[in-house]
């Protein structure tokens, strides 16, 4: 049996999460009371098949969640049932967004806790534990819904071969660093397309830009000792049991060197075998620099 808790912030998207997995085969059940885990993942495996996909929505809608979820996931530990824990996260000011544009009431709100802001800052340091044990943290800040769905489905068609996956995201740093990055690398010393004329309102997909970027000798020995980093480091995460690394590259707007450098990386580590999908956050936005 294939086992997927999904958590995480109240308003980061776990409904179109579990919209997904529902459209590659997993049986989701929503709003389940953290003690209800091992029940009902234990009634699964003695249905003998029927339904060998299972993915549980465990939030904040259930008050006990902080405690319960820990205690329940070393149940599973104990009783030696394989399970992935997805973490959606947000940042605060789209999460304040988001509530006041459906005017829906955060869960943390009663006659104690009357500020949004307030419920959602309690709500992620309640979290914390949870946060640091997930398998797989999605940082939805930027993502549409259809980005989140297709993130979902690569995890999870790959995640049949049990192999690792290394996620490669190019970002701006004026746009703020992705929230589940596990390596962070600054390009902004690099030359810079922007300021070329011709390549200014391109980016690092066009060949152009990219051969721009790669081309100088600072790019080439930048590119090959931090691709050493990463191949030093992959079996030492395999070794820990985590399940993807994400790769993020940094620079001013997220249009020329942070995509042509994650352009790279994903075709090297494909031309090696390794399981990478690429993610380019804000080659999109209007600003570009």
């Amino acid at each position: 049996m294939e086992l997927i808790i999904v958590t995480g912030m109240s308003g980061s998207g776990k409904s179109m999460a579990v919209d997904a997995l529902e459209d590659i085969g997993y049986y989701c059940v929503d709003n389940l009371p953290p003690e209800f885990i091992y029940p009902f993942a234990k009634l699964t495996i003695q249905s003998k098949g029927r339904e060998d996909h299972l993915a549980l929505v465990v939030d904040s809608r259930s008050k006990d969640v902080y405690t319960k979820l820990k205690e329940e996931l070393d149940n599973l530990d104990s009783h030696k049932i394989r399970y992935k824990v997805i973490y959606l996260d947000t940042s605060d000011e789209v999460l304040l967004n988001r509530y006041k544009e459906t005017r829906r009431k955060h869960p943390l709100m009663d006659s104690k806790i009357t500020s949004l802001s307030e419920a959602i800052k309690l709500e992620r340091k309640s979290f914390e534990t949870i946060y640091s044990i997930s398998d797989y943290i999605i940082d939805t800040t930027f993502l549409s819904n259809n980005d989140l769905k297709k993130e979902i489905r690569n995890l999870f068609i790959y995640e049949s071969s049990h192999s690792m996956q290394v996620k490669a995201v190019s970002f701006g740093f004026k746009f703020g660093i992705p929230n589940d990055a596990d390596l962070v690398f600054d390009l902004r010393y690099l030359p810079n397309p922007f300021y070329v004329k011709e390549l200014k309102n391109k980016t690092g997909m066009d060949d152009d830009v990219f051969d721009y970027v790669m081309s100088n000798n600072l790019s080439e020995t930048l590119f090959n000792k931090l691709i050493d980093l990463i191949e030093y480091l992959l079996p030492l995460y395999r070794e820990e049991g985590k399940s993807q690394l994400v790769v993020a590259y940094g620079c001013t707007g997220g249009k020329h060197r942070s995509v042509s450098f994650a352009r790279r990386t994903s075709e090297y580590l494909n031309s090696k075998g390794i399981n990478v999908v690429t993610q380019h956050r804000d080659i999109e936005r209007k600003s570009r620099a």
